[in-house]
């Protein structure tokens, strides 16, 4: 190869990125214009083919589907948030993705048609090229006086120039092939320098002009677009022909080093664009991740369905605006995204579905319970309605939701029932609280005469009194609920320290004691009556069996000898006390059966 030939034949561009890296950075743009603007872009593209670039053609596509899908995803959540099943939704058509199809496809066929001319137009061109290849060599070849064929050299020059565009695939070999022609043709023109020289400095000029070119397009803006210019000024610098030998090497170092910058830059941005794509790409990955973690088995409600749907969206909404993805993994990661949506309203609609049937059978419960509430609320039975309510109002908060717009009516009717017996009660009660106010009163003046006896000590008639005092007790009402722990328990030490300094009975002091209980009980119903009764007669019954036992033993015993003598009077003692919890059980089941009397006379 000559020195012309190495010095005129420039090198590929330094650090150029790859066709496949091209689409996504052109494509930018078509991500922030509407379905419309989108639209009317595609309109001027089918009235002019040839101007746009397949890669502005791909990127209006993904950028009106991207939309396109989003705004039927928002359509389909906001049918499954009002209460649709999934499987129920039918997307509204979309006239725009209609028209969009049309003039896509209108597009297709014209591109199709304006390739393949294109193509036809290629192989013609490589045709007439190589043409004037031969013809280069012809008079190369030519016995002729090279200087006279310098005219026709330069017409086959002029036209090598007028002839653009051939198939990629031929170009480098195709040039080198003219280039070292056009080589020898110069090395025959030994006797006519004037010629050479003109067309030296005549190239020199075009080619500075070049490297002036490329040195602004280093402070373009735009890295893109500058790229581009540059591989247009490396094609007219490459058919510009060869300058003096003494310049060649430091023409082309300028124009390198201006083109290795545009380069640099151009790869550094695309570096870049790749960067934040990763990026964008970690960030969807954890959105994924972030739904794919959602934990069904917490979601056993409305209320927790409607928070985790709004995190959803949210976190669906957070992923419109995080751009693209590598353009490998773009399309995979949406699909992951938008299966991991698609199950968690899949799971939600089956919820809703397998609740809607509880829900309803919800609603006949309460309404039952409505039915019972209403039934009873102008009942005057205070003690048993009361009973009955509070049953009630807890059997509805065990009840399940029923369906939102029954649930505040049938919540009003039922409330309503309720107030009203209370209300009422509280109107008849009132005296009720006035007598236990007197109650109370009485009560407070037996503790005080009960002190009164403790400080009397010399007094015979001491334990008489505590007796009666016990008694008036006993024979006084209720009085008001908060009061009632705290007198009892003054009363019941009074009445211990009692029994104790005048030397009372146990047993009359657990009697007493026992009549006292038994105001309680009857405050909480007949049914706790029953209940004590019940318990006293079996531990009755155990007694008197025991008793039977001990009687029986005792017939097998022989008083003939100490521990004869020893074990008889234990068992003796043991039958006495066993008599004795016999009477007071009987005792207390009397004063039982008195109260349940007295209940059921209420």
């Amino acid at each position: 190869m000559t020195d012309i030939e190495k010095n005129n034949i420039p090198e590929q561009p330094v650090d150029a990125p790859v066709e496949s890296q091209m689409p996504e950075a052109v494509a930018e743009p078509a991500k922030r214009l509407t379905k419309e603007e989108i639209l009317n872009r595609l309109k001027e593209i089918e009235n002019d083919v040839e101007s746009a670039s397949r890669v502005e053609i791909d990127g209006l596509k993904q950028a009106f589907y991207k939309i396109h899908v989003s705004e039927a995803e928002e359509a389909k959540q906001q049918f499954i948030a009002n209460g649709g099943a999934e499987a129920d939704f039918l997307p509204t058509p979309d006239p725009l993705e209609e028209e969009f199809k049309q003039l896509m496809s209108a597009i297709k066929e014209k591109r199709n048609q304006s390739n393949a001319e294109l193509e036809k137009q290629k192989e013609m061109n490589l045709q007439v090229k190589l043409s004037i290849i031969e013809e280069l060599k012809d008079l190369i070849e030519s016995p002729e006086d090279p200087n006279k064929n310098y005219a026709e050299f330069k017409r086959l020059q002029q036209q090598w120039n007028e002839v653009t565009l051939i198939p990629q695939g031929k170009a480098n070999e195709l040039w080198k092939s003219y280039q070292l022609n056009v080589e020898k043709f110069y090395d025959l023109l030994k006797l006519n320098n004037e010629f050479r020289e003109y067309d030296f400095k005549k190239n020199q000029a075009i080619k500075l002009h070049l490297c002036e070119a490329a040195e602004r397009l280093t402070e373009e803006e735009d890295v893109v677009s500058a790229f581009h210019q540059l591989q247009k000024l490396h094609q007219e610098f490459r058919e510009t022909g060869p300058v003096a030998k003494e310049l060649r090497e430091e023409i082309w170092q300028r124009f390198k080093n201006a083109s290795t910058i545009v380069n640099r830059r151009h790869q550094k941005h695309f570096e870049q664009l790749k960067e934040q794509e990763r990026q964008n790409l970690d960030q969807k990955t954890v959105i994924c991740e972030i739904v794919e973690g959602t934990d069904y088995s917490e979601l056993k409600s409305f209320v927790d369905w409607d928070n985790k749907t709004k995190e959803i969206i949210a976190l669906q909404n957070k992923w419109k605006t995080i751009g693209f993805a590598p353009q490998k993994q773009n399309t995979k990661i949406f699909e992951r995204f938008r299966k991991a949506c698609d199950e968690f309203f899949q799971k939600k609609a089956e919820f809703f579905k397998q609740t809607k049937d509880e829900m309803a059978q919800n609603l006949e419960k309460k309404r039952s319970l409505i039915e019972r509430a209403e039934a009873l609320k102008d009942s005057t039975d205070w003690k048993a309605a009361t009973d009955e309510f509070v049953k009630l109002q807890k059997q509805w908060k065990e009840i399940g939701p029923v369906a939102r717009k029954y649930s505040d009516a049938i919540w009003k009717k039922f409330i309503g029932a309720c107030d009203h017996f209370f209300e009422q009660k509280g109107k008849a009660t009132s005296s009720q609280r006035s007598t236990e106010q007197v109650n109370l009163d009485k009560k407070k003046g037996i503790i005080a005469q009960l002190k009164e006896l403790h400080e009397q000590a010399e007094d015979s008639d001491a334990a008489q009194k505590v007796r009666d005092l016990m008694k008036e007790w006993n024979e006084t009402g209720h009085v008001p609920f908060k009061e009632k722990d705290k007198i009892y328990k003054q009363y019941h030490e009074l009445v211990d320290s009692a029994f104790k300094q005048f030397n009372m009975s146990a047993a009359s002091r657990k009697f007493s004691n026992f009549k006292a209980a038994v105001k309680d009980i009857q405050e909480k119903g007949a049914q706790t009556i029953y209940k004590e009764r019940e318990k006293l007669v079996r531990n009755y019954e155990a007694l008197k069996s025991e008793l039977i036992t001990y009687q029986n033993n005792l017939g097998f015993l022989t008083a003939s000898s100490k521990k004869g003598n020893s074990l008889l009077d234990e068992l003796n003692k043991k039958v006495e006390k066993l008599q004795e919890d016999i009477k007071q059980s009987e005792e207390k089941i009397k004063e039982l059966d008195k109260a349940i009397q007295e209940k059921g006379e209420e």
